[in-house]
């Protein structure tokens, strides 16, 4: 064949295969297609009028600082001039929530309201109604609140225990208070049982999720498939790329009921006080390594003592899992309510002993090590075996060291286990309950102790920021 009519044959065929191609795309979609829906797209358009904007204004305390250099020379000649103050400045913040009862009951994040003055809720038609706070949990970082009103709809709550790794999740909440319709994310189960430990906050138990949470999305749902609950988005790394965090529903129902019923999360607590373990410890004990938690002393007639729990044993396992030290347990406890049921393992004089208990409620007089997580110690009320544990005169009173730990605020600040403090921030200090309002309410950087040691009292400024 002439090469050029086979090339032309070449060109002619290319042309009428593109001609070809161009008419079927053009050609018409079948009246199927154009009818089709999204079921994510359904989902959402059934469960927006469930889910709340909550905006929150209020007043927070800031620390100030004169902004002098931070030179010896300016110090010795300044003086006050260079210490921090506080003022109360105006805030806003903007998060999400959803509805859970008919009545006007919401659930959101703790730290959406923590510091408001005011609650408005905004409803996916525009209407808006004021909020009260009906009870709120910074351990689990839950919140519940409420509107006047009746009817509302409700969002059907799910099973976080039995949803798989692996299945799609919808992310729905307010990004950055941008507008009345909702951010609507969507992506799998990516992992259970996340932890977050960080300065101020520490929670073992998260789902993890790839589907986005943005700032705003706090409180919000994370849905599953059929628009059931199955978590509260509350989290974000920021250095992260597609990491999302939301609380097990399991576990607010939990918290909720709690709040609703008795106005306040009753924490279960086992009766123990606990120490670390460190590698002189472990030698003492003929341990292999430094993992578990070491009883230092059974509250009596506490759950751990009717169970059976000594002073000296070591617990090395809760419900099945690793104890990696005392600290980790102590959140661990907290995370379960009263009347829980744990099972635990433990290392008595070499030999591994099973014990099963039901979690007692946490109160003024008994707490598990009382661990302020960011400062780094525990304290106790002075029992009758601390007292003498510690050589503690019947005069002694307060609440006394437990535990501090290397490195941490407690310890930079100078505080040593067996100090028995006995006024923070001016206050009279007679429960653990009564030291941790004067922390929490602290209005500087420093907390002035006055502590009792080898039987003299002295001042200690405590770290808290």
């Amino acid at each position: 064949m002439n090469p050029m009519r086979f090339k032309k044959s070449l060109i002619i065929a290319a042309v009428g295969a593109l001609m070809f191609s161009a008419a079927s795309i053009a050609a018409p979609l079948p009246p199927e297609a154009l009818t089709a829906r999204s079921p994510i797209a359904d989902l959402v358009e059934k469960v927006a009028p469930s889910i709340v904007n909550i905006d929150v204004e209020g007043t927070v305390t800031r620390s100030m600082n004169p902004g002098l250099p931070n030179d010896p020379f300016f110090k010795e000649f300044f003086g006050d001039m260079f210490r921090e103050y506080t003022r109360r400045v105006p805030m806003k913040g903007a998060g999400s929530g959803f509805i859970v009862s008919k009545d006007g009951r919401i659930l959101t994040n703790n730290h959406v309201i923590a510091d408001a003055d005011k609650i408005t809720v905004t409803f996916s038609d525009g209407k808006t109604a004021e909020a009260t706070v009906i009870g709120k949990d910074p351990t689990f970082d839950i919140a519940v609140i409420k509107v006047k009103g009746h009817d509302y709809p409700t969002l059907e709550m799910g099973d976080s225990d039995k949803i798989r790794v692996g299945e799609t999740m919808i992310a729905i909440g307010n990004t950055l208070g941008l507008g009345l319709e909702p951010t609507v994310t969507v992506g799998v189960l990516s992992a259970r049982n996340r932890s977050i430990h960080m300065q101020n906050f520490n929670f073992d138990g998260f789902l993890q999720t790839d589907a986005s949470i943005n700032p705003g999305n706090s409180g919000g749902p994370l849905l599953d498939m059929n628009g059931r609950v199955i978590g509260i988005n509350t989290a974000i790394i920021s250095s992260a790329q597609g990491i999302g965090f939301a609380i097990p529903i399991n576990m607010a129902k939990q918290v909720m009921n709690d709040i609703v019923t008795f106005g306040k999360v009753r924490r279960g607590q086992m009766g123990v006080y606990l120490q670390p373990i460190n590698e002189d410890m472990a030698s003492a004990f003929d341990l292999k390594d430094t993992k578990g938690a070491l009883i230092a002393d059974v509250v009596p007639d506490s759950p751990a003592e009717k169970a059976g729990l000594k002073r000296g044993d070591i617990i090395t396992k809760i419900d099945g899992k690793p104890v990696e030290d005392s600290v980790k347990l102590s959140a661990t406890v907290r995370q379960h309510m009263a009347g829980d049921k744990i099972d635990l393992e433990v290392l008595r004089n070499g030999v591994t002993k099973k014990f099963s208990l039901t979690l007692a409620e946490v109160d003024s007089t008994v707490a598990d090590a009382n661990t302020v997580d960011k400062l780094g110690f525990s304290v106790s009320t002075i029992t009758p075996d601390l007292r003498k544990e510690m050589k503690l005169s019947e005069s002694d009173s307060g609440v006394v060291v437990t535990e501090v730990q290397e490195k941490s605020l407690a310890a930079r600040s100078g505080l040593r286990r067996g100090d028995i403090i006995m006024q923070a921030g001016g206050r009279e200090v007679e429960t653990t309950k009564d030291l941790f309002k004067a922390i929490s309410s602290a209005k500087r950087n420093r907390v002035p102790l006055l502590i009792r040691r080898n039987g003299r009292t002295q001042y200690l400024p405590l770290f808290v920021k």
